[in-house]
């Protein structure tokens, strides 16, 4: 009765580790693809910098398509441990078991490979100066697509400030990405009316604080590290239903293989004039060594007929 207690709590467990896998394999898949736009669009404006290498190196981890392959592959073992402990498989718990070990190993071989903190400074952000004198040319038209996403989403302009579009090409005004509210000429309506409306900040501080990191990364580092958590909690479960549900199978054959055999019977016999004294007194020619007096009290009643029959004839 306790070992039916413990598996069945053990399968609970189970069950909730394997939604909890489904939940947080989610969030990281939305997170990082979240991420990955504002990335490729930073990873653009600072191409062949040391920014770029920076933001390489931090957000890797995340936005990796290994670790996204992971991430889809835990969905699938989490399905394949809810099939498997609703089961009572123990092949399958063992695919499940050696299949959170693989996903371990992988996930904890990517956080010594990205360990090192990227070495970027803020003199680093003044090369992205040099990548503004394209804006607008027609065999640009990626870089100037990146240039106003980029202001629009981090409400920013320029590198330090909205000016370095004024000394760093030959426009009279920034582009209209820099306005608060935008619309077509509110840059220069800005320019020559109020410049309260240009976003105040350079967009150089803000991808030096996007590279050291953000908030969406940080919430990816800590679903993974749950996860890791979870992973270790689910292959201890694991391994400790397979140990209940395989001696759980065993001991009932190994019960049957050492139960004691059955006594056999006295058969009955006949016995002659002769020896019917003599059968009186022994009173079974089969009666097996250290019978019992119980299992004697059960012979078929047959025999204790015969008995009484060779008494009376005595």
């Amino acid at each position: 009765m306790a070992r039916e207690d413990a598996v069945r709590c053990l399968r609970c467990l189970l069950y909730a580790l394997n939604l909890l896998f489904w939940l947080m394999s989610a969030c990281v898949l939305g997170v990082a693809a979240w991420i990955r736009d504002s990335l490729n669009t930073v990873l653009t404006l600072t191409a062949h910098t040391r920014l770029e290498e920076a933001a390489i190196l931090t957000y890797s981890p995340a936005v990796h398509p290994v670790i996204i392959a992971v991430c889809c592959f835990l969905i699938i073992v989490a399905m394949l441990g809810y099939c498997g402990t609703l089961r009572c498989n123990l092949l399958l718990l063992s695919w499940y078991f050696g299949s959170l070990l693989v996903i371990f190993c992988v996930e904890l071989a990517s956080a010594v490979w990205t360990y090192d903190e990227p070495s970027v400074q803020r003199s680093d952000m003044i090369s992205l100066k040099s990548r503004m004198p394209n804006y607008g040319l027609q065999r640009y038209q990626w870089l100037t697509h990146t240039w106003n996403s980029f202001q629009t989403e981090f409400k920013c302009c320029g590198v330090i400030y909205f000016t370095d579009w004024l000394e760093m090409t030959e426009m009279e005004w920034p582009p209209d990405s820099c306005c608060t509210n935008q619309y077509p000429g509110c840059a220069r309506h800005a320019h020559y009316h109020d410049l309260t409306d240009l976003h105040q900040e350079g967009c150089g501080p803000k991808i030096y604080s996007f590279i050291r990191g953000t908030k969406a990364l940080q919430v990816l580092r800590f679903l993974g590290v749950s996860i890791g958590v979870a992973q270790i909690l689910a292959m201890a479960l694991t391994l400790t239903l397979l140990w209940a549900l395989y001696y759980g199978r065993k001991s009932p054959e190994l019960d049957s293989q050492t139960a004691p055999a059955a006594p056999e019977d006295c058969t009955p016999f006949t016995a002659t004039n002769e020896t019917s004294a003599d059968a009186a007194k022994s009173g079974c020619s089969r009666t097996i060594k250290g019978r019992s007096n119980a299992t004697a009290a059960g012979e078929p009643k047959q025999h204790q007929l015969e008995m009484e029959r060779l008494h009376a004839a005595a």
